[in-house]
C-alpha cells in the first residue's frame, strides 16, 4: 500500500492519521520534536510492525532512507496558545518546514499533502467559506504568525506543484476535537470540558455569539485520507458544516458532563473570528460521497470520557 512520512505524527492529528494508514496496510514513518506533541500520543505503536519513529525537527536538513510514496506535512503548533508562545517556530515550520517537505516529496517522486486550515480566510467576510474565497487576514496581528504561515505554505506548495510537477493536494481543516487533544491547548473544545469536569467557570469570550463548526477527528482522518488518494489538487475544505454559537456550545457541554460551572464572559482576543462555517460541497463531489457521520453528542462524549481519565 506504499510508505507514508507524517511530520508532527506524534500530534493530535497525526497521531490519529498514524494509526488510519497502518491500519489500511501502509507503512509509517512518523517524525516529530515533541514541541506540542506527545509520545503517548503513538506509545501505543511502538514495536508494531510497518511503524518507524523518528524524532526531528522538519525544518532543519530532511532526509528519510528509502522509499517514500506519500508525504504528509502536519508539523505546527495548531492553537493561540502555542502560536503565541511560539511565533517564530510557528513560522518556521509554516515556511522552512514546508520547504524541505517539499524538497523530500520531490527527491522522492511522492505524493504531498499539506495540512492546511481554515485560519486562511482570516476573519470572514463571506459566509460559508468556500474554497475560492481568498479571506480577510491581518497579517501583522497576533494571529497571523499562524495564518500567514499557513497561506505561504500553501502558496509554497502550488509552486512546487506548477514549477516541479509534484503531486500535491491541500486539506484546509476546520474545527476538529477528539481523543488526543491536549487539555491545556487553549481551543474551545478542551478548554470548556477540562472546566466543565472541573466544575470551573467556563469561560466564553464576547458576547458568545461567534459561530463554530465542529468536526470529530475520525470524519476528519477520513476526508483527509480521501482527498490524498483522490485527483484533486487545488485547496479543499473538510470540516463539519454544522453551525452553532459558542455560547451554545458551551451550554452543549455542560449538558453532556452534567457540569454545575457556570458561564463566564471575557474580552473577545484581537483578530478572533466572528463566524466559521466551511462548504464543504467540492468534498461531497470529489472524495466519494465523504460527509462527517459522527454527530456532536456522540463524539463529544466520547471525547469527554477521554478527558475524564486525564483530569
Amino acid at each position: 500500500m506504499g510508505r507514508v512520512l507524517i511530520t508532527g505524527g506524534a500530534g493530535f492529528l497525526g497521531s490519529h492519521l498514524s494509526d488510519l494508514f497502518l491500519s489500511r496496510g501502509h507503512e509509517v514513518v512518523c517524525m516529530d520534536n515533541f514541541i506540542t506533541g506527545s509520545p503517548d500520543n503513538v506509545a501505543h505503536l511502538f514495536g508494531r510492525k510497518g511503524f518507524e519513529f523518528v524524532e526531528y525537527d522538519v525544518t532543519n536538513y530532511l532526509h528519510v532512507d528509502g522509499q517514500l510514496d506519500y508525504v504528509l506535512h502536519f508539523a505546527s503548533p495548531a492553537s493561540p496558545i502555542d502560536y503565541l508562545e511560539k511565533p517564530i517556530q510557528t513560522l518556521k515550520v509554516g515556511s522552512l518546514g514546508t520547504h524541505k517537505t517539499l524538497g523530500l516529496a520531490l527527491e522522492k517522486k511522492a505524493r504531498y499533502l499539506i495540512a492546511s486550515t481554515s485560519e486562511v480566510y482570516g476573519d470572514p467576510l463571506v459566509h460559508p467559506q468556500k474554497e475560492d474565497y481568498w479571506g480577510n487576514v491581518n497579517p501583522v496581528g497576533p494571529r497571523g504568525v499562524y495564518d500567514e504561515a499557513k497561506r505561504f505554505a500553501e502558496a509554497m506548495t502550488m509552486a512546487y506543484h506548477r514549477f516541479h510537477g509534484v503531486e500535491t493536494r491541500i486539506v484546509r481543516i476546520f474545527n476538529t476535537y477528539g481523543e488526543r487533544m491536549r487539555l491545556r491547548d487553549g481551543r474551545v473544545v478542551p478548554a470548556f470540558v477540562s472546566q466543565a469536569l472541573r466544575g470551573e467557570p467556563m469561560t466564553v469570550f464576547g458576547d458568545g455569539q461567534q459561530t463554530r463548526s465542529f468536526c470529530y477527528v475520525s470524519d476528519l482522518i477520513e476526508g483527509i485520507y480521501r482527498l490524498l488518494m483522490s485527483d484533486e489538487q487545488e485547496p479543499t475544505n473538510i470540516g463539519n458544516p454544522v453551525e452553532m454559537t459558542i455560547l451554545e456550545f458551551a451550554e452543549t457541554i455542560k449538558r453532556i458532563t452534567s457540569s454545575k460551572s457556570e458561564i463566564v464572559f471575557k474580552p473577545l482576543p484581537i483578530d478572533d473570528p466572528k463566524i466559521r462555517k466551511p462548504d464543504i460541497s467540492k468534498a461531497r463531489a470529489v472524495l466519494g460521497g465523504w460527509e462527517p457521520k459522527v454527530t456532536l453528542d456522540e463524539g463529544i462524549t466520547r471525547t469527554i470520557d477521554y478527558f475524564r481519565g486525564r483530569i
